[in-house]
């Protein structure tokens, strides 16, 4: 299961939030879905070297509010915040609606899965060896806090004439455990042979570890003594 699931859909809703929060009509909805996959491409298009790995999209009566998580906020914010009011505007244009934009720092982006799938990928388009990159990639996620990261790479890798698959694990990655923090990114490397698929899986640790543990004890059962057996 752990192989065919996308490991964020797996969790949403159980300990996970959605990315876009709103509701709407059975006549809307679509519209408003269709709304919502624009602006997150015209943003990764616009911005593709600020490393976002998220975006989150906020609808209310009045607005939408976007926040964007960036690696690089500096890019998005421009000088004097101009870049901001920019985007605002263009934004408003594609949309017709009000739109506030919020930006949010990531401080590690080297445990986030998109991110380095896009990372891979951009050394993948440069002509670098596919293994070289997939092992700096995993030392690098490693040094930076992941409990364990897992790669796996499809295509024609070193221009070879069949396409197969190269996977790399490093550290624990429990993809059918719900407590445990994985993130997954996937993107697409274009090289003179074709695509190159670039999957990458993060585990981050546990979700107690982000809460200190305060929310999951308070609901957790009591331990039961280990039972012995005698053979």
């Amino acid at each position: 299961m752990g192989q065919k699931v996308n490991p964020i859909g797996f969790r949403v809703g159980v300990m996970e939030g959605w990315k876009s929060r709103w509701y709407a009509s059975k006549q809307e909805f679509k519209e408003l879905l269709a709304e919502d996959k624009k602006l997150r491409k015209f943003i990764k298009e616009k911005f593709k070297f600020a490393g976002i790995p998220k975006i989150e999209i906020e609808r209310t009566r009045d607005e939408v509010k976007v926040v964007l998580h960036a690696a690089r906020p500096g890019i998005i914010i421009g000088r004097k915040g101009q870049e901001v009011e920019r985007l605002q505007e263009e934004l408003q244009g594609l949309l017709g609606r009000r739109i506030n934009i919020k930006i949010e720092e990531i401080t590690r982006p080297e445990i986030f899965a998109q991110l380095v799938a896009e990372d891979i990928a951009e050394q993948l388009a440069k002509r670098a060896s596919f293994r070289r990159t997939m092992k700096r990639a995993t030392e690098t996620s490693m040094e930076a806090g992941a409990k364990g990261i897992k790669i796996q790479l499809a295509g024609r890798l070193g221009g070879a004439e069949m396409a197969r698959r190269e996977k790399s694990i490093t550290g624990s990655m429990p993809l059918s455990t719900l407590r445990a923090k994985i993130d997954y990114g996937f993107t697409e490397a274009a090289t003179a042979q074709g695509n190159i698929g670039v999957q990458v899986w993060i585990n981050q640790g546990m979700y107690e570890d982000a809460n200190n543990g305060a929310d999951a004890q308070e609901g957790q059962a009591p331990k039961k003594p280990k039972r012995t057996y005698k053979r």
